[in-house]
């Protein structure tokens, strides 16, 4: 196939999923070589063009296509449940369908297309010590003892961790909007307890079966939503025994249902969008290769 490298110009699509917002580049016909300096600029949001995450499309002998996931800091992630959602709509429809299989680091994802919405099947959260994986004895994760008080002392004395693709750290507190989660978030997600780091969410109950999530994405920051975030939290107040069935989680850029197959594979619900199309100019990564 031929190479795609700097400094030739490079088509995008600019999509999203609740504000969680995704540069999708295309390469299964071309090989895109670039260096993670390149990836990061692209992602700037003042240098570049801006995104939570950059994805790049590559071919796939077991799915439609393979999704690859870049932070803003142009290091590779395994997870990404509202890229999946938006992927999955753009690979069905490609092919004029109403379901695609993506292939990822997390394995094979099914999604469907149900009108707006897209569903995704996330597969099994990962929830022993050592696969999220947590530093330090081993201990029932639903409910990890964490002394936090040198970070905010009204944050509870435990949290619950679940890896769906990706660690997350769940912390649940009456008001998540009382605190400073640009302050906290880092500190927390860098904590030994978390080797490879992880994902944190702060949550509060917002009514019956439903709960209202801020997400410090690990590499990325405060985000407008978090598709991985929002099953791991389904899943930590399910052991919990806080809801149960369909669960709904509200984000600050909207709400997506999460709910448990017979298998207790999570089923992720909730709108997509495409944004705008356009071609990443030689220019952009000119002094970034």
């Amino acid at each position: 196939m031929p190479k795609i490298t700097p400094p030739q110009a490079i088509p995008f699509r600019k999509m999203h999923g609740l504000g969680n917002d995704f540069v999708v580049i295309d390469a299964r016909r071309v090989v895109l070589d670039l260096p993670q300096p390149a990836l990061a600029r692209i992602a700037d949001r003042r240098f570049g063009i801006g995104c939570d995450q950059l994805i790049v499309l590559e071919p796939s002998a077991k799915a439609d296509a393979t999704m690859r996931i870049f932070n803003p800091d142009g290091g590779e992630v395994g997870a990404c449940g509202n890229a999946t959602r938006c992927i999955g709509r753009l690979l069905a429809e490609e092919k004029g369908a109403d379901k695609a299989v993506i292939e990822t680091r997390a394995g094979l994802l099914h999604a469907s297309l149900r009108n707006a919405l897209v569903t995704v099947d996330m597969g099994l959260p990962e929830l022993g010590w050592s696969r999220i994986p947590l530093a330090g004895t081993e201990a029932d994760t639903s409910r990890v003892a964490l002394d936090v008080s040198s970070i905010d002392a009204r944050l509870p004395g435990w949290f619950s961790a679940v890896n769906m693709g990706n660690p997350h750290g769940i912390f649940f507190v009456e008001d998540n909007a009382a605190f400073d989660l640009a302050a906290i978030g880092p500190k927390l997600e860098t904590h030994p307890i978390f080797p490879e780091k992880a994902n944190i969410s702060l949550v509060s109950a917002d009514g019956p079966n439903a709960f209202k999530v801020r997400v410090w994405e690990r590499a990325a920051g405060i985000t407008l939503a978090c598709g991985t975030a929002a099953c791991a939290v389904a899943v930590a107040a399910a052991r919990l025994g806080l809801a149960s069935g369909e669960i709904r989680i509200t984000l600050p850029g909207g709400s997506l249902v999460i709910d448990r197959d017979a298998t207790g594979r999570v089923i992720m619900t909730g709108p997509v969008a495409t944004s705008f199309i356009g071609t990443i100019a030689p220019s952009l990564l000119a002094d970034a290769a």
